[in-house]
C-alpha cells in the first residue's frame, strides 16, 4: 500500500514538473487548421507558377522571367504571409483557450522559452529566404523554409510535446529532398507544411486534446 501511495506521489510531481517546465498548451486542430491553410495556399501557387499541360510543368517563363513579372512574385508572396498570418492567428487563439481549460498561463516564462527557440532559426530562415528571393534563386526557397522550419521545431520541442521533435525531423529530411529535386518544390511545400501539419494536428488532438 506504501508502495502504491509513494509511486502515486512521484506520478504527481513529476506530472506537476512537466507542467512547470513544458508548455502543454499546443492545440492540435491549430495544427490541423494551419495544415489546410497552406493547402489551399499551395493551390493559389499552383495556378501560377504550372500550366494545365502536365501535373508539374513549370511555367517556365514566369519563373525565367521573373524579373519582369513582379506581379507574381508579389503575389506569391502575398500568398504565403495569408497563409503563415492565418496560421499563427488561429493557432495564438486556440492555445489561448486550451490555456485557459488546462489552468495554463498562456503567456509566462515556459511559453517564452518555447518562442525564443522557435524563433531564432524562423527568422534566420526567413531572412535568408528573402535575400533567396532578392539574388533570384528561387528554386530553393522552398527547401529552406522546411528545413528552417524543422529545425525550430527540434529546437522548441524541449519545451513542449515532445512529438513535435519527429514533425521537425521530418520537414528537415523533406527539405533536404526537395533540394534534390529542383522545380518540385512547391509540392513539397504542400506535404510538409499541408499534410504533415494535419496527421500531426490531428495525433495531437486525439492525444492530447481529447
Amino acid at each position: 500500500m506504501k508502495e502504491k501511495e509513494l509511486h502515486d506521489e512521484l506520478t504527481s510531481i513529476r506530472s506537476l514538473m512537466e507542467r512547470s517546465s513544458k508548455f502543454i498548451s499546443l492545440s492540435g486542430l491549430s495544427g490541423i487548421m494551419a495544415g489546410v491553410y497552406a493547402l489551399i495556399g499551395a493551390y493559389f501557387a499552383y495556378q501560377i507558377v504550372y500550366t494545365d499541360t502536365g501535373l508539374f510543368y513549370t511555367r517556365d517563363y514566369v519563373i525565367a522571367n521573373i524579373d519582369n513579372n513582379q506581379g507574381v512574385l508579389y503575389t506569391l508572396m502575398l500568398i504565403a504571409a495569408a497563409v503563415l498570418i492565418s496560421s499563427l492567428t488561429t493557432g495564438a487563439i486556440l492555445t489561448k483557450r486550451k490555456a485557459k481549460r488546462k489552468g495554463q498561463q498562456a503567456w509566462g516564462k515556459t511559453s517564452r522559452s518555447l518562442l525564443v527557440h522557435l524563433a531564432i532559426p524562423l527568422v534566420t530562415g526567413g531572412i535568408l529566404c528573402v535575400i533567396f528571393i532578392t539574388r533570384g534563386y528561387l528554386g530553393i526557397v522552398a527547401p529552406a523554409t522546411l528545413i528552417f522550419y524543422g529545425l525550430a521545431l527540434v529546437s522548441a520541442s524541449n519545451y513542449t510535446f515532445g512529438d513535435v521533435k519527429y514533425l521537425g525531423m521530418l520537414e528537415i529530411a523533406l527539405g533536404l529532398i526537395a533540394a534534390l529535386m529542383p522545380g518540385y518544390g512547391l509540392l513539397f511545400w504542400a506535404v510538409g507544411f499541408g499534410v504533415l501539419h494535419i496527421i500531426y494536428g490531428s495525433i495531437m488532438y486525439f492525444k492530447y486534446d481529447g
